[in-house]
């Protein structure tokens, strides 16, 4: 064979290998785990939340949104710098924190660790919190702001004892029937974060985004203080008295939010005012944040924020007839019927019973469980206790579908579990 033949040969076989490994990576495409993979394989098959956005496509200004709370004025990174070492030098050299530490009796003020929290990213993660519950979206539209100054608010339950407004957490409407005790610092710049020069004044809004009956866009006013001096919350002007939240039974959790706004200078805010015969009026206490903002946000600027949830307890039922003087709302989800099909004469694979019952009446399957319980529960010493092993016990001479429900019922799992 000629040199050049050979030359011809080997490039076939260089060919046939290549082509024989490309048909190999297109099997290993197709397929992954023994599985036959249909459509486009992943990383060229487009996800579900890309076709949507090219569906729903919307102009990225009109959805942009607003920072309408204070900037934040935030020292340099070498000033900042310059601070930790400065701390971690003064730590290091304090003998007095080395023998502790030796010794094992070194404690951590925790209120201390709060304190550090809430100023550096507290109120950046309880911005975060608020866009999760969307309570930005709710209350302001396409605006949000992040919360400056930090508002503290505590329901008192009893002399010693006293139920925190945390983010998002559930406080019952038994809980927070009074007024809370608020405070926050009232000096504070929410620009700077340091002492501000003079008086300054404050309004505090309370509302249920999710309480109002008959508009779903609107929210329910629970308590609005206006003018409120260097922070003392006991001499605000009290626009509308504070009214507790009262979730209706059957409808979940409902949001009650408290929100801080820095006045520039103290306003005349009387055309808000909720007269004490109208404390109970439901449509009196119809409010919107929203329309309450822009009608105000050339002498308004939000700057706290917290909120909770709450849902229905018995305390409501009272409040109800006595305070609302309404009947009590009650909400039940209406269950459609579950589908049947045409009853067969000798249906397959199914067990007998499962199937005679899916055809009859649920009540009386029903009262047959609970006479069945009954029968074997004894009016002073209860049922009887159940087998040390209920699958040692033989069952001869038993159909299986009956086998079956027996070991159900020792087992106490399936329908008898309810019972």
């Amino acid at each position: 064979m000629s040199f050049s033949n050979l030359l011809m040969k080997n490039s076939i076989n260089g060919s046939l290998r290549s082509t024989q490994t490309a048909a190999l990576l297109l099997l290993n495409v197709s397929t992954r785990q023994g599985h036959t993979l249909r459509g486009k394989p992943p990383g060229v098959a487009r996800t579900l939340e890309q076709r949507l956005q090219d569906e729903n496509v919307t102009d990225a200004e009109i959805v942009a949104r607003v920072n309408i709370g204070f900037p934040q004025l935030k020292p340099s990174r070498s000033a900042q710098l310059k601070a930790r070492l400065e701390h971690l030098k003064a730590q290091r050299a304090s003998k007095e924190l080395e023998q502790l530490a030796r010794g094992n009796k070194l404690l951590i003020d925790l209120d201390k660790v709060q304190e550090s929290y809430v100023q550096r990213t507290g109120q950046h993660d309880l911005r975060l919190l608020a866009d999760h519950y969307g309570i930005f979206e709710h209350l302001f539209g396409s605006a949000y702001f992040v919360p400056r100054v930090p508002l503290t608010i505590r329901y008192e339950l009893n002399a010693d004892t006293l139920s925190p407004v945390y983010n998002g957490n559930v406080i019952k409407p038994s809980e927070a029937s009074k007024a809370p005790l608020v405070s926050f610092d009232g000096q504070l710049d929410p620009v700077t974060g340091k002492a501000a020069q003079g008086d300054s004044y404050w309004t505090l809004l309370a509302t249920n985004p999710d309480a109002h009956f008959t508009n779903p866009a609107a929210e329910c006013l629970h308590w609005f203080i206006a003018n409120i001096p260097n922070g003392k919350i006991g001499e605000g002007e009290v626009l509308a008295d504070y009214l507790p939240p009262f979730p209706p039974r059957g409808l979940g959790y409902q949001r009650m939010v408290f929100v801080l706004y820095k006045q520039e200078s103290r306003l005349d805010l009387s055309s808000h005012k909720l007269d004490a015969k109208d404390y109970n009026n439901l449509e009196k206490r119809t409010f919107s944040t929203l329309d309450f903002y822009r009608q105000h946000q050339d002498e308004l600027t939000p700057a706290g924020l917290a909120f909770y949830q709450t849902n229905w307890d018995e305390s409501l039922t009272n409040f109800y007839h006595n305070v609302l003087q309404l009947k009590e709302p009650i909400y039940e989800y209406d269950f459609p019927k579950p589908y049947l099909a045409d009853q067969k004469f000798f249906p397959l694979k199914q067990a007998f019973n499962l199937y005679m019952d899916k055809h009859r009446d649920i009540k009386e399957i029903n009262k047959e469980y609970l006479q069945r319980k009954l029968a074997k529960t004894h009016p002073f010493e209860g049922p009887e206790k159940p087998l040390r092993f209920p699958n040692a016990h033989p069952l001869r001479d038993v159909p299986s579908w009956l086998k079956t429900e027996i070991r159900k019922r020792r087992l106490g799992t399936g329908r008898v579990q309810d019972y």
